[in-house]
């Protein structure tokens, strides 16, 4: 194949493991974006790889896919994406995960002394709420979310 045909979607399939018809939601929801050949046959840029790789990765990190879309949209069109293009979005992804990283390890610390109190101090509790008094705070777990009890 020459380097100018592109990659089919079969070939796409194959290589990052995604079924075709993922390939094609993706597709739709504009995170890649293929052309047509003279034969009228869809075909991806071999970038079309890094970006769906990105997709998927982003995706096990919690991302939704108007996130990742918007991460993506910050890429060249034209031209294979560089090193700086990435760590641009990798840059503007980090400041999401670190605070993610914070919450799970803040919840795996608090959980473990929760599940061995037995609720016998429920002044120390993270989950005791009298009177609700931590929806003032907004949605979910507030205390275990890190909200000082005030």
């Amino acid at each position: 194949m020459a380097v100018n045909d592109g990659l089919s979607i079969g070939a796409l399939a194959r290589r990052t493991g995604l079924a075709v018809s993922a390939i094609r939601y993706y597709e739709a929801q504009g995170l890649i974006k293929p052309w047509r050949n003279n034969g009228g046959q869809r075909r991806f840029e071999r970038a079309d790889l890094r970006r769906l790789s990105f997709v998927m990765i982003a995706q096990q990190f919690g991302f939704t896919l108007p996130q990742i879309k918007q991460e993506l949209d910050r890429l060249p069109d034209g031209r294979t994406p560089t090193k700086q293009d990435w760590a641009r979005i990798s840059q503007a992804f980090r400041t999401t995960l670190d605070d993610r990283i914070a919450t799970l390890t803040r919840l795996r610390d608090d959980l473990d002394g929760c599940i061995g109190c037995g609720c016998l101090s429920l002044q120390a509790c993270a989950l005791y709420n009298p009177q609700d008094r931590a929806g003032e705070k907004g949605q979910g777990p507030r205390y275990l979310m890190g909200d000082p009890r005030s």
